[in-house]
């Protein structure tokens, strides 16, 4: 199937998609504050730079994108255009989260990977933080 955008246009649409303070992010920041912890955020000293921080409990988390990270969810559908390089793309996020994990439990770091998905409700936001921290 054919792209309904330009190649420039999508390629000035997929330049707009945010990498920090994403809808996602921002609300299991607002969730774990109302909860009463305090984070750091993107710490680039870390492996993967994660989303969210807690240096003294030596827990993080992720908040990643279905479809930039691949969840098997409907959200995470390949575009269909370009598709060997959105294969190529994707894939290698894929690697580059997993050995992101792999590094950070092996520094002594628990991890947790919130999924886009999974913060439509506030709930299920405040169920995850509270068995994870």
């Amino acid at each position: 199937m054919a792209d309904k955008l330009s190649q420039v246009d999508r390629s000035r649409l997929m330049g707009r998609v945010r990498s920090k303070n994403t809808k996602p992010e921002m609300a299991v920041r607002k969730c774990a504050y109302r909860l009463g912890y305090r984070f750091r955020l993107h710490r680039t000293d870390l492996p993967g730079k994660p989303d969210i921080v807690f240096p003294g409990k030596r827990k993080v988390i992720f908040v990643n994108g279905c479809l930039w990270h691949q969840h098997n969810c409907k959200r995470a559908t390949k575009p269909q255009s370009n598709a060997e390089f959105w294969e190529a793309k994707l894939k290698r996020n894929v690697e580059r989260d997993a050995q992101a994990v792999a590094d950070l439990q092996r520094d002594g770091w628990s991890v947790l990977v919130i999924w886009e998905c999974e913060t439509r409700r506030d709930d299920d936001i405040v169920q995850q933080l509270q068995r994870f921290l």
